[in-house]
């Protein structure tokens, strides 16, 4: 299966932590489970137009959760912390009102 740019990165983390990070250059999204370093790297320069310096992932397994008597799991994802070149940004809220 081919993975889009789009595929790949499903939507930034916005945290208080994350946002301290941004303050940094380091930007956290969530993204696909079978994306590796390079592929994240690309699609970030893609969809953002702006140059990559480091990419960093972490595997994150779903929680357990119950409902009474049910027991379910949420699914597993990974993020990734994209470290950008200086002087580069992204802006998540320009359209937003």
């Amino acid at each position: 299966m081919k993975l889009t740019s789009y595929d790949i990165i499903s939507k930034p983390v916005i945290t208080e932590k994350s946002m301290a990070g941004m303050a940094e250059g380091k930007y956290t999204f969530r993204v696909h489970v079978s994306a590796n370093k390079v592929q994240i790297r690309r699609a970030v320069e893609e969809v953002f137009n702006v140059k990559v310096a480091d990419v960093k992932t972490i595997r994150l397994e779903g929680k357990t959760k119950r409902v009474g008597v049910h027991i379910g799991k949420r699914a597993d994802y990974k993020k990734a912390i994209v470290t950008l070149a200086e002087g580069s940004t992204i802006e998540f809220f320009e359209g937003m009102q």
